[in-house]
């Protein structure tokens, strides 16, 4: 028997032990948002535009560049604050974001939103429901609210809620924990507002986007996109000087999902690369340090470089003072997202629509009530 098809019997022998834990666990989810929708629990809504950013499953979607698309979209018309939940952090409660911050007061993805975006509020909180009113008390001017990984957190009721799915494995080819990676019920998806199909390939057809769209089964109001991710120069860690890869030999140092993309981009201009990867989220350690310096000084190559990425950045940035003694250059890769099929547009019109929308209902609220 050929090996391929003995790993695909042993996938499926376990997949088939692990449906009964999945049954138990999609009941639990399945009767919490029972009680949601027949109002048993209620969900609050705020004044302020809130919106939504989340997914069906665990990981590796691409949350992160979609919120900062948001961020770039609204922040020279409104001030922007983002919530996440600080995965992995070392603290709780509500915090926001200040000169003294760093990724394990706040996580690595807040702390990537606070890097590159100086002016944006970045504040954190497990519970959304109490963090949004504690952030309008000590940030009174914010306008806009953007949720992080947040669609499974139905005690607030954004105003627009976006699913993002990976094209690679979209929801309704997935199953339930822990027989797949849904977090809950594929039918989920009848909550979202809009569903964005991310990381397709570049040159994906319109006829193929159509069939999934059947698939999705969208409801009338919804409306469904697809995006691309599509890598920037990369820059300096410590300069910001950009920095082109072009024939350089690469020590890609990686803590995320899904690497694989970023390989594939890194080899089409390196030299080579020779991977460090770690667990998605991993906090360096001083042994890792130690495993990413010798790893550099014994590959007996010339004109090599360690690129990470901008998440593992954030997370890097604890070491900064030692990561600078090595004398070695550190480039990050900033990631972003176009939409396909000229959907930006119609996008960002919902968006900022939206946005603009809800704040003058507000404001002729709160005048009319002056009067």
């Amino acid at each position: 028997m050929r090996e391929g098809n003995v790993l695909y019997y042993l996938f499926s022998a376990v997949r088939v032990l692990l449906y009964p834990l999945a049954l138990v666990y999609g009941a639990v989810v399945w009767l919490r948002n029972r009680l949601y929708d027949s109002g048993f629990y209620s969900s609050i809504e705020f004044s302020v535009p809130v919106i939504s950013v989340g997914n069906l499953s665990v990981g590796g979607t691409g949350k992160t560049p979609h919120i900062e698309y948001l961020v770039r979209l609204l922040q020279y018309q409104f001030r922007v604050a983002t919530m996440s939940r600080g995965y992995k952090r070392r603290t709780q409660g509500f915090l926001l974001a200040d000169a003294e911050t760093n990724a394990l007061r706040i996580g690595d993805e807040p702390m990537q939103y606070h890097m590159k975006f100086p002016g944006l509020t970045v504040s954190v909180a497990e519970e959304r429901m109490t963090g949004i009113p504690k952030l309008l008390q000590q940030r009174p001017g914010v306008e806009v609210i953007l949720l992080d990984d947040a669609f499974q957190h139905r005690s607030v009721k954004p105003g627009v809620n976006i699913l993002i799915t990976d094209y690679a494995k979209p929801f309704y080819k997935d199953r339930i924990l822990p027989a797949g990676t849904l977090r809950e019920n594929r039918q989920a998806y009848k909550r979202a507002d809009v569903i964005i199909v991310s990381k397709c390939p570049e040159k994906i057809q319109k006829a193929e986007a159509a069939e999934m769209i059947e698939r999705i089964k969208p409801l009338p109001h919804q409306k469904v996109f697809f995006t691309k991710i599509f890598y920037e120069t990369p820059y300096n860690l410590f300069t910001g000087e950009k920095i082109s890869l072009a024939g350089k030999h690469v020590l890609l140092v990686c803590g995320i999902a899904k690497p694989a993309p970023l390989i594939a981009h890194l080899e089409k201009d390196a030299a080579k690369v020779h991977e460090l990867t770690y667990q998605d989220h991993h906090y360096f350690l001083k042994k890792d340090l130690e495993e990413i310096k010798e790893t550099y000084r014994n590959w007996n190559v010339a004109d090599k470089i360690v690129v990470t990425t901008e998440k593992d950045a954030a997370r890097l940035h604890l070491h900064t003072d030692r990561l600078k003694e090595w004398g070695v250059t550190i480039a990050a890769v900033p990631i972003q997202v176009s939409f396909l099929f000229n959907g930006g547009s119609e996008f960002d019109k919902l968006i900022l629509g939206y946005a603009e929308r809800t704040i003058n209902e507000n404001n002729s609220m709160y005048y009319g009530e002056e009067q």
